[in-house]
């Protein structure tokens, strides 16, 4: 009953007219920068970070998750018409979602990623109404310790399930915790890594950080890459299944809701691995394995459901324990923490409008992405011919005057430079920003409980391991790392992204 009672109060707050705009705004823009090949959610919340400071908090995170879950609809459809990826996780979707294009089947491409994509959107909310209340409960249980072992549990799963090589993730892991060292210590009051520059004694600040690697690193190189658009469906005729189709195509899109729906939650997880993780098991355990890659149904059912479910559940680590489960939940950590709001189970007893306001806006918000999607393919198809030369001086324009606005300073502005330069050195190098900036959110609270954690201890660090919970979360942590070693998990993980490349 209480379920109800919690979904009347988040309906009754996300149906207000400025919620419904900018519910509407942030699925549009999801949409936009979905079909817009080279920008992506993580690049985009980056930019509008500075935008939502003076704005309502449930009306700014209802804006930014729709512009989270309306990519990856929008990023299906250059994948399929294309094949161009507007988002990483719609990589896979080019494989048989071209060649069905190709054969004259863009329509029912179309059509089975957008009702793929709101089943699982629907089904992953409804498992985050009523999952998260749970976990919330049983977050209460935990103290700093559960919370150090946790994060610690956290940044090993980054590591573990980012892309390209281990070294490097562990690197960027470092090299994020160094970061969020940098500051003036709260409890002591040293200043630490600041080389005598005053502006950093409060710290780096976090737009900064996020808007240089992801915003303007994003636009760099964008530019390096040549244009070359060639749309194979400029006119669809059907934009429906045949029944054959949908006989195919509806039982990948259930595994595939499913699938997405635990890697969503995991720690480090998130649409990426959801949607290569779907299309290795619809091809490994097909009838047919030869028919993917040459047009299966299956090969855009499956990914398509599973990155949106994984959008959706990847809040509830964020909203119930304050953790951010991947980069685009550390962009809307950022979105609370810049509104005055810690994330955690105490957003549900003291802002409910705003936990299940936002609850509620994702089915609002999936079933605006359908009306937005099917019957607007055309313009979307049309604003792939707009060069990137023409968008990339709006884009720089509008994220540094975004940025000057929200700190009104120039130095500022010079960190977001530097910190594009370094994300455009990690690229070359091959290094993915991901780890290195859930570090740089997760390494402050990690401090923090871990110093709680000494002082409750007296010093004695097997305080880690003699409280079940904890014991448990680093168990797992170690066995993740103990995992990965292993010669076969290893060139698994390596062939499920290399699946889609």
């Amino acid at each position: 009953m209480d379920l109800f009672q919690n979904l009347y109060t988040g309906f009754a707050a996300a149906l207000s007219l400025q919620n419904l705009l900018f519910c509407l705004v942030g699925c549009l823009l999801g949409t936009l920068i979905g079909v817009l090949p080279g920008i992506g959610p993580v690049a985009t919340i980056a930019m509008l970070l500075p935008a939502t400071y003076g704005m309502p908090p449930l009306a700014s995170l209802i804006m930014l998750a729709g512009i989270y879950y309306g990519a990856q609809y929008g990023g299906s459809t250059t994948s399929i018409l294309v094949n161009m990826p507007g988002e990483v996780s719609s990589v896979v979707t080019c494989i048989d979602g071209y060649q069905m294009a190709r054969q004259g089947r863009a329509g029912a491409a179309l059509a089975v990623s957008a009702l793929g994509s709101l089943f699982a959107g629907c089904v992953g909310t409804l498992l985050v109404a009523a999952f998260a209340p749970a976990l919330g409960a049983m977050s209460e249980k935990f103290t700093s310790v559960e919370y150090f072992s946790l994060m610690a549990l956290g940044l090993t799963s980054a590591v573990v399930l980012a892309q390209g090589s281990l070294l490097k993730a562990f690197a960027m892991i470092f090299a994020g915790l160094l970061l969020g060292l940098v500051g003036t210590d709260v409890n002591t009051g040293t200043a630490r890594y600041v080389f005598g520059v005053s502006e950093l004694f409060d710290g780096i600040g976090f737009l900064p950080v996020v808007m240089g690697l992801f915003g303007i690193n994003e636009v760099i190189n964008n530019l390096e890459q040549p244009e070359d658009r060639q749309v194979v469906a400029a006119k669809i005729d059907r934009l429906w299944l045949t029944k054959e189709e949908f006989k195919q195509a509806w039982p990948a899109s259930v595994r595939g809701t499913l699938l997405g729906s635990v890697l969503g939650i995991l720690p480090g997880g998130g649409v990426v691995l959801a949607s290569f993780a779907s299309y290795v098991f619809e091809k490994r355990y097909a009838k047919d394995p030869s028919r993917f890659g040459k047009g299966a149904i299956e090969g855009v059912a499956g990914p398509e459901s599973a990155n949106n479910s994984a959008a959706q559940t990847s809040f509830i680590p964020l909203l119930t324990l304050g953790i951010p489960s991947n980069v685009v939940m550390a962009l809307m950590m950022g979105a609370l923490i810049i509104h005055g709001i810690t994330p955690g189970a105490a957003v549900m007893d003291k802002r409910p409008d705003l936990f299940w306001g936002l609850v509620a806006s994702m089915w609002i918000g999936n079933v605006m992405l359908v009306i937005i999607n099917l019957p607007m393919i055309g313009v979307w198809v049309k604003l792939l011919t707009v060069p990137y030369r023409v968008l990339f001086p709006c884009i720089l324009l509008f994220s540094l005057i975004g940025i000057f606005a929200v700190g009104s300073s120039t130095t500022d502005i010079l960190f977001t430079a530097l910190f594009a330069l370094v994300g455009y050195l990690l690229l070359k190098f091959g290094c993915e920003p991901g780890p290195l900036v859930l570090a740089f959110i997760l390494g402050p609270l990690m401090e923090e409980n871990l110093r709680r954690s000494m002082v409750l201890s007296r010093g004695d660090p097997m305080i880690f391991v003699a409280r079940p919970i904890s014991a448990f979360l680093l168990a797992c942590g170690v066995g993740l790392m103990a995992l990965v070693l292993l010669p076969q998990f290893k060139k698994t993980r390596e062939e499920a992204f290399v699946e889609g490349a």
